[in-house]
């Protein structure tokens, strides 16, 4: 599982899924740059990475905006000389609102992030990694992309829309070098299942917190993801709801 000398950039990275996947790409020696809407939680963890030894820099970064993106990806290149991996992360689930109460304007800041901020992260990457001959692009799903949940319209509704994007830009980029992979955590430990629970609305409101895995287990699976060892799993969700996903990963026996 040897990612070393890697360049990962990693958006939503300030906390949850995203800080803790750039610590363990860095762990395992991948050279990252954190991007995020605000500096102040970026460097924090940069800094942190830098302090253990691995290379790391922040950039801010708003996803909804697509020069941002791609400041960013050129910050890899400046500070790194390349871009290998692309961890599209940051998503917002809030306000929960079921469609006739929701606001408008709310609503579609969730898509601007959710949805279009992954496609300008694809947007940004893959001609660089087309030209190098090579890369990995790892967009955060959801068992939501295939279902329905009251309350969740903007939320299920735009990580379907990343999962056509995955499967788009697998058909068009995996002859070329390019591995794009969506991958299905299950419920984590962040702050978003804080906003989650406070909604009271449907079932996963009502889940207990001790249900939640941890944010590392999903930053390992990221990680792995990246590997050799997953270059079979392309243009598709893969998940870690169920043994056998969690078995490859190394998280159970």
């Amino acid at each position: 599982m040897d990612i070393r000398n890697k360049v990962a950039l990693v958006t939503g990275a300030s906390r949850g899924i995203g800080a803790a996947a750039a610590k363990e790409l860095a762990r395992q020696g991948v050279s990252v740059v954190l991007a995020a809407r605000t500096l102040d939680g970026i460097q924090k963890v940069a800094m942190g990475i830098r302090r253990a030894g691995g290379a790391a820099e922040a950039v801010a970064c708003d996803v909804s905006r697509y020069q941002d993106v791609f400041d960013a990806m050129e910050r890899c290149l400046s500070s790194f000389g390349r871009l290998d991996i692309l961890v599209n992360n940051a998503g917002i689930i809030e306000p929960i609102s079921r469609l006739g109460d929701s606001d408008p304007e709310l609503w579609a800041r969730v898509a601007d992030i959710n949805y279009k901020g992954v496609y300008y992260g694809l947007r940004a990457a893959l001609p660089v990694m087309e030209a190098q001959g090579a890369g990995i692009i790892i967009n955060i799903s959801s068992g939501a992309a295939t279902g329905a949940l009251e309350g969740w319209s903007h939320y299920c509704s735009s990580k379907a829309a990343v999962l056509s994007l995955t499967r788009c830009a697998d058909k068009e980029y995996r002859d070329k070098g390019i591995r794009v992979v969506g991958l299905s955590p299950g419920t984590v430990a962040t702050d978003m299942q804080v906003v989650i629970r406070a909604s009271g609305i449907n079932p996963v409101s009502q889940l207990e917190p001790s249900v939640h895995i941890s944010p590392d287990w999903p930053a390992r699976a990221i990680a792995w993801l990246c590997s050799e060892e997953a270059v079979d799993i392309s243009g598709v969700d893969f998940s870690l709801k169920d043994d056998e996903g969690l078995r490859r990963v190394g998280l159970i026996e």
